[in-house]
């Protein structure tokens, strides 16, 4: 019996831990457009304060918008570090 009650116990606890990590996990995963994405959208990113994200927005008004995802990295401050965590998160279309 106690085994039952352990296994339940585990059970219920694993099942809890996967829909509390389903919304954290999902956030994560969106795609931020470099072309449409606000200064709250682009903080989300790793390495981004509200500075850079500023410094992105400016970039894009002044000089038309991203071609390549890659094309981050002529904003001044953000180098290819920033680029490569941020990579798989980012979209131009």
């Amino acid at each position: 019996m106690k085994k039952l009650k352990k296994a339940t116990l585990l059970c219920i606890t694993v099942a809890i831990m996967m829909v509390l990590a389903g919304p954290i996990g999902a956030g994560e995963s969106e795609k931020i457009n470099l072309n449409k994405a606000t200064v709250e959208e682009l903080v989300q990113l790793k390495r981004i304060g509200t500075k850079y994200a500023e410094r992105i927005v400016k970039h894009r008004e002044e000089n038309g918008p991203f071609k390549t995802t890659e094309d981050i990295i002529k904003v001044p401050g953000i180098g290819p570090k920033t680029y490569e965590l941020n990579k798989d998160r980012l979209a131009v279309e």
